[in-house]
């Protein structure tokens, strides 16, 4: 059975027994504890810890996971991977136990013409928490599992929590039995290679207290309402299901292996080392593409970095077997051709994905090449100081700042003859690693801070917001906060935090920034609000500070927005949108919005784009805009359903997560978005829209930055007086003033050149005089000293090398001549044939005499540049030159 069939089965059996289907969530976690959605649960964790009411009592997903915390570890075994999709059905307050033990088994055990998977009841065995009777009485008797298969294992294995306080409880695990090949007898708490778990239900009835760890925690109570949330493993399903060995050997992965083989000749299985290749690549291309296909694009901080990480580890993998060009076309085409059958979505956006992860490729195979430089000088510094061994500190500076996996390190070191000290890489590896897991675990302290937000929410509701129909109103105070506590009253100079019942004010989101204004009491209070947050789902946050009065939980009051702020936003939010589908218009939809803000009266937009947009391009794309504001084009906005929105093609940003009504704002005929910000009514109050310039703020990825309405004007008419002064200075016509200008900078080009070829042929001119005039050390000519400050680099060389020619004869010869270029010291030294077989070499006097400067250099035997910090060293540096030459003669 393939993996998409067993999808299909899984929503198909749930949805018939009353569960609302919900699409799996995209991999952008929405969770600041979180990097990227890691379990099945993530997208209904709102609705666990009581922030959301849930909009059904039942769901079923198939949720797209990833975990990265050991991706070194990916490919050694055939247990380990990156992503992978869970299956899960959901209840809140609805069926519990009974109910989620009796789903399991039937649609487990069903004959596939029934509509199940199949699997031998016989082969099933059952694990359950220490004390949890209830579950194994329903096993028992209800199920007719028999009594010694079903086995009880403790808290680490068998009890679930989010590893914050809230809402946990015992598990269940269903595991599958494959046969004595896979090892002893005995049951998963004995062999859990043999007897592989396949499917948990967590039975979410208890409350846990503040610990560390899976076991260390206080059970404080029973919840409320008890919940399930259950998972099942795909991939591991379909392993049993296509009776394969390993998750590797599935269908959606194996074509990956099968591609990998035909790219470089190596059969799976060959051999141990190009297996876990092969692991590698299948495991991280796969991944690659599904967090491409929700809008990751690889950098250097965050879930970019987890990106770039596995696309280079998996491109790496490639090149040890033996792959020589690009390969990421083919491998990407394979996952999106295998995984498209169960996301469409990634057929639709194949050219978007293939764009991003080729520049990705292109991006690496530089940094390949740059790296391998860098390589090479820490291994020359290495030799030359006697050593063998390449430090821990330079192997991670290459694995951190050039993406160089320590295979590679290991090996081009070795074709060298030293080795890598491993253990030092290794430990600056784990205190980064250390680091990343204090900071989640900083980060899920969160939890306790939403606690007196969600309390407001619990007794107060949401908060209404009335701002698309008005900019002002009355509300009451139902939530106040002073110092992050809550508190029944704030005084006059308190910084507050404020809750409304209903409010005109828009809460920051969507790439808008949030309104601004004032609330005021009736009692003649008045707090200045300068910012507004969405904390908790639903409950938005005024935070500012009482500038008069008493202000009081239960008080009415008058909330109104600053209007001109919330204006010159909504016309740069417009123009946003306006942006977006001119830019995908000129450029195809691979300019999908990667991010936005927007502020008063200017805007920034990110977008995909492999390469710089052309000056041109974005000249068209401005013009385009331009031509849209003076249709004078209504602005509507209207809600509907998310399939509805599809059918119309309104455009959704990535990252982000809609419901399944959504707000949909359409300009016209030319743009439709899924959209919850606010925006004007019509195309002409926009008035001008002014694109400053785009620029790259990552691999894959640029950025647009706009003016909007009077700040626009304002900038033209800075522009317009610039070019009324270069009309006068130049005497010439706006039009002409590219040709006068590129005209007068190429004369001065002209001049530059012929002011330099002048003191470079002066320098010259002292090479006789510098010859004639060498040392003779024990038989050695030396030529030291000084040239005129403000002598270049290459015209430094080309008088030193100029003076070695001039000494006659098999003499040996060392030249050795010093300046100042831009206030510090330069200096080349080179030697002759006849010097270097006396021992005398450029590239050790550079170093001695660089050394003395307070730098470095570095070059060949016969010629060697260095420099420093301190141009009044020259003189010592010219003595320890002197001093080098005489003691090794």
């Amino acid at each position: 059975m393939e993996s998409a069939e067993i999808r299909r089965r899984w929503l198909s059996f749930f949805e018939e027994r009353g569960h609302a289907v919900v699409p799996s969530a995209s991999l952008i976690a929405d969770d600041p504890t979180l990097l990227l959605v890691n379990a099945g649960m993530v997208p209904f964790k709102p609705y666990f810890l009581g922030e959301t009411k849930p909009p059904a009592p039942r769901a079923t997903s198939v949720q797209k996971c990833v975990r990265t915390p050991d991706i070194e570890e990916v490919g050694k075994t055939t247990r380990h991977g990156t992503f992978f999709q869970m299956c899960g059905n959901f209840s809140f307050g609805d069926y519990f136990k009974e109910g989620a033990i009796k789903y399991a088994w039937e649609l487990l055990t069903s004959s596939v013409a029934d509509g199940g998977y199949g699997l031998e009841p016989e082969k099933l065995w059952i694990t359950v928490y220490l004390d949890d009777d209830e579950a194994e009485t329903i096993w028992r008797d209800v199920i007719g599992v028999p009594a010694e298969r079903i086995q009880r294992l403790g808290k680490k294995d068998n009890f679930w929590s989010m590893g914050v306080p809230g809402p946990c409880g015992p598990c269940s695990e269903i595991n599958y039995d494959r046969g004595p090949e896979f090892g002893v007898e005995g049951g998963p708490a004995v062999n859990d290679e043999r007897y592989v778990e396949i499917w948990n239900l967590v039975f979410m009835q208890y409350e846990r207290g503040a610990g560390d760890g899976k076991e260390d925690f206080p059970i404080l109570g029973d919840l409320p309402s008890k919940n399930i949330d259950t998972g099942l493993g795909l991939e591991r399903l379909a392993m049993i299901l296509q009776g394969v060995q390993n998750m590797y050997e599935t269908d959606t992965l194996r074509v990956v292996m099968d591609k990998a083989t035909e790219l470089t000749g190596v059969q799976y299985g060959a051999a141990q080392n190009t297996d876990v290749s092969m692991r590698v690549v299948a495991d991280h291309i796969r991944t690659s593409v599904m967090l491409i296909g929700d809008g990751v694009t690889p950098g250097n901080e965050g879930r970019g970095y987890v990106l770039r990480r596995i696309m280079r580890r998996a491109i790496r993998n490639m090149r040890l077997m033996g792959a020589t060009g690009p390969v990421v076309q083919d491998l990407v085409d394979v996952v999106i051709n295998t995984m498209g059958q169960q996301y469409p979505e990634l057929v639709t956006d194949r050219k978007r994905i293939e764009t991003v992860a080729l520049a990705e490729e292109a991006a690496f195979l530089k940094a390949v090449k740059g790296g391998t430089n860098i390589l090479d000088t820490a291994v020359t510094e290495t030799k030359a100081a006697g050593g063998t061994v390449l430090s821990g500190d330079k192997a991670f500076l290459l694995h951190d700042t050039w993406g160089f996996p320590i295979d590679l390190t290991l090996e081009m070191a070795a074709e060298q003859g030293l080795t890598v000290d491993e253990p030092g890489f290794r430990r600056l590896m784990q205190e980064q690693r250390d680091r990343a897991k204090a900071d989640a675990k900083a980060k899920k302290t969160g939890h306790a801070d939403m606690s007196a937000y969600r309390e407001i929410a619990d007794n107060a509701g949401g908060t209404e917001f009335t701002g698309y129909a008005t900019t002002q109103g009355e509300s009451t105070i139902v939530g106040l906060l002073v110092n992050g506590v809550s508190a029944p009253a704030a005084s006059e100079g308190d910084d507050v935090e404020v809750v409304l019942d209903r409010t005109p004010f828009y809460a920051e989101g969507g790439g808008q920034l949030a309104d601004q204004g004032r609330i005021k009491l009736d009692s003649g209070a008045v707090i200045v609000v300068r910012d507004v947050q969405q904390p908790v789902p639903g409950v938005s946050v005024h935070k500012g500070s009482v500038q008069v009065g008493e202000v009081t939980v239960g008080a009415s009051a008058y909330a109104a927005i600053d209007v001109n702020r919330r204006r010159a936003i909504a016309r740069a939010h417009s123009a946003t949108h306006l942006t977006h589908q001119a830019l995908r218009d000129a450029l195809g939809p691979t300019a999908a919005q990667a991010g936005s803000e927007n502020s008063p009266g200017r805007f920034r937009f990110d977008f995909g784009s492999p390469n710089a947009v052309p000056g041109t391009v974005l000249t068209d794309v401005e013009q385009k805009i331009n031509d849209v504001l003076s249709r004078e084009l209504d602005v509507t906005a209207e809600i509907m359903s998310i399939d509805e929105a599809k059918k119309q093609g309104a455009i959704a940003e990535f990252g982000e997560k809609y419901g399944e009504r959504v707000r949909v704002v359409t300009i016209g005929d030319f743009s439709k978005e899924l959209c919850g910000g606010t925006h004007v009514g019509n195309t002409a109050q926009l008035g001008l829209v002014k694109l400053l310039g785009e620029s790259s703020i990552g691999s894959g990825v640029r950025r647009v930055e706009a003016l909007v309405g009077v700040d626009a004007y304002n900038f033209l008419a800075k522009e317009h007086t610039v070019v009324a002064q270069l009309q006068e200075l130049v005497k010439g016509r706006p039009e002409e003033l590219p040709e006068k200008i590129a005209s007068m900078l190429g004369k001065l080009k002209d001049a530059e050149k012929e002011i330099e070829k002048f003191r470079a042929e002066k320098v010259l001119q002292a090479a006789a005089g510098l010859a004639e005039n060498a040392q003779d050390i024990r038989g050695v000519a030396l030529v030291v000293g000084t040239v005129p400050d403000g002598t270049g680099a290459d015209d430094l060389r080309k008088l030193v090398l100029d003076v070695r020619g001039r000494i006659q004869g098999d003499r040996p010869a060392v030249v050795a001549l010093f300046t100042t270029a831009n206030d510090r010291p330069l200096t080349v030294i080179a030697t002759n044939e006849a010097a270097r077989e006396r021992g005398l070499k450029a590239g050790d006097l550079v170093r001695t005499a660089a050394k003395t400067l307070g730098g470095g250099g570095g070059g060949k035997p016969d010629v060697a540049q260095g420099g420093g910090q301190n141009p009044a060293a020259i003189p010592d540096a010219i003595a320890a030159v002197e001093r080098l030459v005489v003691e090794t003669v």
